[in-house]
């Protein structure tokens, strides 16, 4: 094990076994670093790493604290991460989500109230075929990330919002109006709301796996056609 990746194992011991909890301080480096049993700069390194991460978060002239540990927190590097990978990568990705979504949107089912059906209508009703990529991405994270929000898992939640990458998305939407499928996709949109406002949890589910596969053929399609629209962008789902 390398010496950077035992001051890691050794800090996240500490937490998992309770003896550092959310918000607490971390011990003084040199005090710290011999009791882990290695160099303060290699403890340095380890700390660097668990702030990228969200884990520890350090403050200049206070200390270094262990953060929240909210799930939102700890998966909002996964949408950095998202937007490094390329098509080949994006496809493993989207069928993550093809398998997961479909899952929240069923739970969700049963929190949902008539505010939030209401809510849901209104954010589809202004977009259109001719509506400005910047609203249609707007929309879409909103729309998805309002119904998965009330599945009652926060880190399904988490994981799914970590999908939601604006920039991403951004390049799915130029090509879905590029090929004239804003108006499919939106009335996948609608009709997902609809199975759910008559209780049909089983058939909204069936609906946001076929949305999301959908999606996920037509960027298949567009690989295998040779796209190279905006090719240094990752492609995401909607």
């Amino acid at each position: 094990m390398a010496v950077t990746d035992k001051a890691i194992s050794a800090i996240k011991s500490m937490i998992i076994d309770g003896e550092l909890k959310p918000g607490d301080r971390l011990p003084p480096e040199k005090q710290l670093s011999e009791r882990i049993g290695v160099s303060r700069n290699s403890l340095r390194e380890a700390v660097k790493a668990l702030s990228v991460i969200q884990v520890l978060s350090v403050r200049q002239g206070d200390g270094t604290y262990v953060t929240s540990l909210e799930p939102e927190l700890l998966i909002e590097a996964l949408g950095f991460v998202l937007d490094l990978h390329q098509d080949a990568e994006v496809l493993h990705i989207m069928e993550v989500r093809r398998l997961l979504e479909p899952t929240a949107v069923e739970k969700a089912c049963a929190h949902l109230e008539e505010a939030d059906y209401q809510y849901l209508e209104e954010l589809m009703a202004p977009l259109g075929p001719d509506s400005p990529v910047g609203e249609l991405v707007e929309a879409d994270i909103a729309f998805h990330h309002h119904i998965n929000s009330r599945c009652g898992n926060a880190y399904l939640v988490s994981l799914l919002d970590g999908f939601a990458s604006a920039t991403a998305r951004a390049r799915l939407w130029r090509g879905l109006t590029e090929g004239a499928s804003v108006g499919r996709t939106l009335e996948e949109h609608h009709r997902i709301i609809s199975a759910m406002r008559e209780g049909r949890a089983d058939l909204a589910k069936v609906y946001a796996a076929a949305h999301v596969a959908g999606v996920e053929a037509w960027v298949i399609r567009g690989a295998q056609a040779g796209d190279d629209t905006d090719s240094s962008a990752p492609v995401p789902v909607v």
